[in-house]
């Protein structure tokens, strides 16, 4: 990964007066936040990686915001990718308030675990990948188990426990514009393709819940999903078929390759193997590879892989 300028072009349409988005020009893959802007003040959704933080700010600014108009952060999940920058944000703007799962909420304020648990898998790349990544203070943060109606930025939300891809993963609702902001409960999806590739790095994945969170968002019935990786698309039932799809056809492939007897190296070999022919049989050679880009196939394996073994 790195930070490079997004070349994704998402689907664009109007998402409704006062919401919008910015490219925090991460590659592989490219993240969005989400902006809701009105005279009560800015809200954001997902701000991203503090290596992504001056982006956000010049982008913010590009829309006539300060970072001291800024009142909510809402937090999909506390991955580094999603959440990386909440604490550098609280220390620019002490005010702000920031919502996050209540499994989430412990690693929010004290950050030293999940830093840990991210440096196991990125080792020396941590730095320059996600920056600094700072505690927020318990009085900034607004705990969430699902199941809430929030008042933010003059509109209400609905709130989902959305686990599958982390255990600690919440979706938002805006009935009133009939957009769902869904973090990476539905999957990766670039450019204009129909592919939408399931994240499954270690350690939550969780195939059952992740099938009971993609139907709690099919019986929202949004008129949009916005992901994080990349933007907003519809139609959502489309979408949300494509990725259920793709995720038990994933899943599937890391299955059997836990059936060769051979060496861990070369169970994920097989797994890569086929799991690449599979992408090549969706799309074409060039979105293939970017496809290759957007999580490392290694984590993908090791996180279904770990689901399995459980279960065995």
């Amino acid at each position: 990964m790195a930070t490079n300028p997004s070349k994704c072009e998402p689907f664009v349409f109007p998402l409704g007066p006062g919401i919008s988005f910015i490219d925090l020009r991460f590659s592989a893959p490219p993240i969005a936040t989400g902006v809701y802007t009105d005279s009560s003040g800015v809200v954001l959704i997902d701000p991203g990686p503090s290596s992504c933080f001056e982006t956000l700010r010049q982008e913010l600014e590009s829309l006539n915001i300060g970072l001291r108009d800024v009142r909510t952060v809402l937090l999909t999940h506390i991955h580094l990718d999603h959440a990386g920058a909440t604490g550098t944000l609280v220390q620019q703007n002490p005010a702000l308030q920031i919502y996050v799962h209540e499994r989430g909420a412990p690693h929010v304020i004290d950050p030293t675990k999940l830093v840990e648990s991210a440096t196991r898998l990125w080792g020396p790349m941590m730095g320059k990948l996600w920056g600094a990544v700072l505690p927020v203070p318990a009085a900034n943060v607004n705990i969430l188990s699902g199941g809430e109606r929030i008042s933010i930025g003059g509109r209400q939300l609905e709130v989902a426990y959305t686990p599958g891809h982390a255990s600690h993963h919440v979706s938002y609702l805006d009935r009133a514009s009939g957009v769902a902001w869904v973090g990476d409960s539905a999957g990766i999806r670039i450019g204009r393709t129909r592919f939408v590739r399931p994240p499954t790095p270690p350690p939550d994945i969780d195939l059952e819940a992740w099938t009971g969170s993609i139907a709690r968002i099919r019986a929202w019935t949004p008129e949009t999903l916005f992901i994080t990786h990349f933007g907003p698309f519809k139609p959502v039932t489309e979408h949300l078929d494509e990725f259920e799809k793709t995720l038990h056809t994933m899943a599937e492939i890391a299955r059997r390759s836990l059936e060769n007897r051979d060496s861990d190296d070369q169970r994920f070999e097989q797994f890569r193997q086929e799991f690449e022919r599979y992408i090549r049989s969706q799309v074409s050679e060039q979105d293939a590879v970017a496809y290759g880009r957007v999580e490392d196939i290694l984590f993908s394996w090791q996180g279904l892989a770990r689901y399995w073994r459980k279960r065995m």
